[in-house]
């Protein structure tokens, strides 16, 4: 599964798609499901987090800090820059900041280790991007939308969801490393949990898609007109995910994680925010879903392409000095 796992998660959104589209009624009920399975999905990504890895990225200075100022800093700059550009409806606009200014933490992992990056270093760095956008997005979206937001954005869904799908999975993961230090049985429990990462990831999207695509309905044109914008920041933060590694003088791993980290976003970890706005609004949460469209498709690109941005350097070759 691992050495096929783009196409499972292509694979698993057709099919989502299409379940969506022959069974629109059961979209109601697969959203229920979404919750549960990111919950299980980021419980098997902290996993492979060892809590001693945590210590040890906050002493990878060079590293975490450019993770952190290309995700929030860069990143919102970017967004800054197309923002007058998108349509004028709220929630459209409100769906594309939730998505955009939230760093991946998940499957951003597996596709920067396809491509050669240092996926250990941004396993280590994950639970550090899960606080800090956590923390920063009220503030973010404020500042894009102004005071209407309070009359939009309710504080309890965030709050919510920082419990629900990062403290709880991470508190899990950190019990069950514990339990697999001391017992034989907790390691075995730990491998076999491992495992699950590629058939979870590929079930979560299926349940995503399949429940958002019945509320496309008249929204179409809308989501459509957002699609551009998307793949355009999938260009921009290519480059600018570069610079920010040649300016922290990063090693060719390093400098690819730091690219993918700040191209790939937090779209399934977000969903359940934009599944909490009220009445009217349903089309954010569908704006929200067409981004991972997008960036599934744009990491097959990334996978073969963030190699040749960022090469490894030729060795320099020392002449022979004569005697």
């Amino acid at each position: 599964m691992e050495h096929h796992q783009v196409a499972s998660y292509l694979a698993a959104m057709a099919a989502g798609g299409l379940l969506g589209w022959a069974a629109p009624g059961l979209g109601p009920g697969l959203e229920h499901v979404i919750n549960p399975a990111l919950g299980a999905l980021l419980f098997v990504t902290f996993l492979q987090v060892p809590a001693a890895e945590l210590v040890r990225s906050l002493r990878d200075g060079r590293f975490l800090s450019a993770a952190v100022l290309v995700n929030f800093v860069v990143v919102p700059l970017v967004v800054a820059a197309m923002f007058a550009f998108l349509p004028d409806d709220q929630a459209v606009r409100l769906g594309v900041l939730l998505v955009l200014l939230c760093p991946c933490v998940d499957y951003v992992i597996v596709f920067s280790g396809l491509a050669g990056g240092s996926n250990r270093r941004l396993l280590a760095a994950t639970p550090v991007l899960l606080v800090v956008q956590m923390m920063l997005l009220p503030g973010f979206l404020y500042l894009f939308m102004g005071s209407e937001l309070a009359d939009i954005v309710e504080v309890g869904p965030f709050v919510e969801a920082f419990v629900v799908l990062i403290v709880v999975p991470l508190a899990l993961a950190w019990a069950l490393q514990a339990w697999a230090a001391r017992r034989p049985a907790g390691q075995k429990v730990s491998d076999g949990a491992t495992t699950t990462m590629v058939p979870l990831m590929a079930a979560t999207l299926l349940v995503v898609v399949a429940s958002q695509v019945p509320k496309l309905g008249d929204s179409l044109a809308d989501v459509a007109a957002v699609i551009p914008f998307y793949a355009a920041f999938l260009v921009v933060m290519a480059f600018a995910g570069k610079a920010v590694a040649r300016l922290f003088r990063l090693d060719a791993p390093g400098g690819r994680a730091i690219v993918f980290t700040g191209a790939t976003r937090n779209s399934l970890v977000v969903l359940p925010l934009a599944l909490a706005l009220p009445a009217g609004m349903e089309v954010a949460a569908v704006v929200v879903v067409t981004q991972t469209l997008v960036e599934v498709l744009g990491m097959v690109a990334y996978v073969r392409l963030v190699p040749r941005l960022v090469p490894v350097p030729d060795p320099v070759s020392v002449e022979p000095v004569a005697r």
